[in-house]
Formats: C-alpha cells, sequence, structure tokens
C-alpha cells in the first residue's frame, strides 16, 4: 500500500492525531477502499504510541464512517462516499489558511447564534453562561480548565439559541479549535490576554442578558476577531491590539485560550 506514516507528535489528543494520519493516508490514496488497516500492534510501533491510544483512533474513523470493523478481521477502509459525519483534519488546521477559514465558519455560525441567543435566552441559559464564566475567571489562563470552561459559555450560548442544529455545529466547530490550540500550544499567553479575553466574555453575556440582539452579535464579532489573532490565524506576527484590560494573578501557561 506504501503507506508513509510515522510517529506523531506528543500531546493531549494522541487518538485525534493518530486518526488524522490514517484519514490522510486514505485522503491521498495510500489506502482505498477495502484495504485492511495494519494491525494494531503494528499501528502502535509505527506511531509511537499504545495500542488503546489505536483503539480510540479506530473508534473515532469508524464513527466518522472512515472505515468499518468485522470481529476477527480487523479494520477496513470504507467505500468513498459512505461517511455521512462531519470531520476536519488536525493537520491541515496547523495551515493558517485552513485555521482561518475555521475561524471564519465560526463567525457565520456564532455571531448570528449570539443575536437569537438575546432574542430567547432562559433564567436557566444565562445562568449556565454565568456558572461557565465564573469558573473561567477562577481558572489558570489557558489551562485545560479554562479550555474546557470556555467551550462550556460558547456551547450554552448556542443552546440559548433553542435550535438543536445551531448546538450541533457549534459545538463541533469550537471543539476542533480547542483541540488545535491543545495540539499547538500557544506562545503569546499573558496576563494582558487574559483580562481582554475575560472582558470579551462579559460584554457578550451582559448583551445576551439585556436581550439587545445586535449588541450581542457585535461583541461576539469583535471577541471572534480577537480570538483569532491570538490562536494566530493570521499568522505569526505581533499579537494582537487588546482592549478592555483587566489584570490577573494567574502565571500563564503554555496554552492560549482562543474560544
Amino acid at each position: 500500500m506504501g503507506l508513509k506514516l510515522g510517529k506523531v507528535n506528543r500531546g493531549p489528543h494522541l487518538p485525534a492525531l493518530v486518526a488524522s494520519s490514517i484519514s490522510r493516508e486514505i485522503a491521498q490514496g495510500r489506502l482505498r477502499p477495502g484495504d485492511r488497516l495494519p494491525t494494531e500492534h503494528a499501528l502502535a510501533a509505527t506511531f509511537g504510541v499504545s495500542r488503546n491510544v489505536v483503539r480510540e483512533a479506530i473508534a473515532k474513523l469508524r464513527s466518522e464512517g472512515r472505515v468499518w470493523s468485522q470481529q476477527g478481521r480487523g479494520a477496513f477502509v470504507a467505500e468513498a462516499g459512505n461517511s455521512t459525519v462531519l470531520s476536519i483534519d488536525h493537520d491541515a488546521l496547523q495551515k493558517g489558511g485552513a485555521f482561518r477559514s475555521l475561524f471564519e465558519l465560526r463567525g457565520i455560525l456564532e455571531v448570528h447564534a449570539a443575536a437569537l441567543a438575546a432574542r430567547r435566552r432562559t433564567k436557566d441559559d444565562l445562568a449556565r453562561m454565568q456558572e461557565a464564566l465564573a469558573d473561567m475567571t477562577a481558572s489558570p489562563y489557558g489551562s485545560v480548565q479554562w479550555l474546557k470552561k470556555d467551550l462550556e459559555f460558547h456551547t450554552a450560548i448556542a443552546r440559548a439559541t433553542g435550535n438543536a442544529y445551531i448546538v450541533q455545529f457549534i459545538g463541533f466547530v469550537s471543539e476542533k479549535v480547542r483541540e488545535s490550540i491543545l495540539v499547538a500550544g500557544g506562545s503569546h499567553a499573558s496576563d494582558e490576554m487574559a483580562g481582554a479575553t475575560l472582558v470579551e466574555h462579559e460584554r457578550i453575556l451582559a448583551a445576551v442578558r439585556a436581550g439587545d440582539p445586535a449588541a450581542a452579535q457585535e461583541a461576539m464579532r469583535a471577541h471572534l476577531g480577537n480570538a483569532a489573532a491570538r490562536a494566530g490565524a493570521y499568522g505569526r506576527g505581533a499579537p494582537p491590539k487588546l482592549t478592555g484590560r483587566r489584570k490577573r494573578s494567574e502565571k500563564a501557561p503554555s496554552v492560549v485560550s482562543a474560544l
């Protein structure tokens, strides 16, 4: 089959990285429909990971419709066009253009969602947003916990729209952004960026709470533009210009939030 698999960089999302590498082999035709994948043992040795990581990667590919499994025989590449699940290649997102495009998609989805949330939010929705923001404030900026609560804040905005499809798509896109940040790490974290990010979220929440769709859209648009710059979607030049500073006492770890 002429595979070009190799060891993946160590990181918090090894199964996703392994799945991404196999997906790339399929996309580039080195693994064709009907081909059987190497054994778990062989894949583990090739990638330099445990067999449990390989199992999780195969399960991910199976859920995406890229491979199918048969007990006792192994995993096989699915026929082209069989996948009905949206997927995004991690390696592709390491390229500036693709990452920038992902943020453009976020803008299309989340700016409008913020307006709908301002019109439809309930007390419970607002409580979920407030709780997520409070947990962000209490977490070290850019940590895994910060990123988790950041994602929960955006998910709460999506849920407030009352549209299950918006929740599904925003959750998927935001999670891909979060995974890419965790895999790539960050280099511009600072107390200034922490304060600016929190203020941006506070403005979104205030607009949604006030029931002001136009203000919610503007606050979300500004946040996503700044977030894209912080995540390096526009290149690794000068850090973005920050406004609404709010000092944080925690030292910034290596991972940068961009949600």
